[in-house]
């Protein structure tokens, strides 16, 4: 993927957090509002939890291209420069087989989900579902980008004897 394609995924990718955060603050405040002066709105919680999910995995996905998911480095900080990419590289590999696996099951889980119907809304429960299937295709969709880069890399430089 060209970096100007990464780009442009990460602006649309922040913008929809910045638009869903902004969402779900604006709707608990009017909803908060209107239960207190005696007219709630009875749709309100299942729409800002949808906006939530959606936003956790959007978000997630934005952390781990700035690299702040936590992590350990008690035995990469002991590695040389080599053997740590190699070992980062190992990482991501095993990420990008269980990001693959939990994207197999998310998306039987969202056809599975659809003929259910949630509160109020009575929206199909595969919209929150599909949060998933969204958020773990970026999440993979980043991993590799990391692997590749971090393969394409290796060596970084040679051992000296």
């Amino acid at each position: 993927m060209s970096s100007q394609t990464g780009k442009m995924i990460r602006r649309v990718e922040t913008i929809c957090a910045i638009l869903l955060l902004t969402a779900i603050v604006a709707l608990v405040a009017i909803a908060s509002v209107a239960r207190a002066v005696g007219s709630p709105i009875i749709w309100s919680v299942e729409i800002a939890q949808l906006c939530f999910v959606w936003l956790c995995m959007i978000s997630a996905d934005l952390a781990l291209q700035n690299e702040r998911h936590f992590g350990l480095s008690l035995l990469s900080d002991a590695l040389n420069a080599n053997n740590k990419r190699l070992l980062e590289l190992a990482n991501r590999t095993v990420l990008i087989c269980l990001l693959g696996f939990l994207l197999y099951y998310a998306w039987g889980n969202v056809q599975l989900m659809h003929p259910r119907l949630i509160g109020a809304t009575q929206m199909h429960a595969s919209y929150v579902h599909a949060s998933m299937v969204v958020g773990l295709t970026l999440l993979l969709r980043t991993m590799i980008s990391q692997a590749y880069t971090l393969w394409r890399n290796l060596p970084l430089e040679k051992e000296i004897s």
